[in-house]
């Protein structure tokens, strides 16, 4: 199976680097792009997460914190 895929993944590099450069922008376009939005949305509402759990951090020595 692994051969395969292996063999799949060969064949659509050869012929995405073979490809006129109109039609390698037009695919980066339309399939790279969504991608890293969709990656970097995931990861902004994830670390978002993570930071509300942890709370905002204070400084000892602030002026403003009434102790």
């Amino acid at each position: 199976m692994f051969n395969g895929l292996a063999d799949w993944w060969d064949g659509a590099e050869l012929w995405l680097a073979q490809a006129p450069f109109p039609v390698q922008f037009v695919l980066v376009m339309v399939v790279v792009v969504p991608l890293c939005v969709v990656a970097a949305w995931l990861l902004d509402t994830v670390f978002g997460k993570v930071a509300r759990v942890f709370g905002t951090a204070r400084d000892v020595n602030d002026p403003d914190r009434s102790s």
